[in-house]
């Protein structure tokens, strides 16, 4: 069953850095993110890193929650680096 685009207001503070099986990915995890999205599964959305467009999705962690990655390219165009904390603003759900 396809989800309709819907709007979201979504804005967190969160570290480049999520431990997965024992190996730090740069990804960044949303709290709560089960309670906000209703789902365990993926989960595409459109919003900004620090004021830079991303359209991603968020990907299941494995321990209940959801990440999305912070790619090298990104992490450049931010200067920032797994460790650094970012601004995520998520505007719209896709899926």
């Amino acid at each position: 069953m396809a989800v309709e685009p819907q709007d979201l207001d979504i804005t967190f503070d969160a570290p480049i850095g999520v431990e997965i099986k024992g190996e730090i990915w740069s990804c960044v995890e949303l709290p709560g993110s089960q309670e906000i999205f209703g789902t365990g599964k993926s989960v595409k959305v459109e919003g900004t890193v620090d004021g830079l467009p991303l359209t991603s999705a968020f990907m299941p962690t494995g321990s209940g929650g959801h990440m999305v990655s912070i790619s090298a390219k990104l992490r450049k165009a931010l200067g920032k680096d797994v460790g650094d904390t970012v601004t995520i603003r998520l505007t719209k759900r896709l899926s």
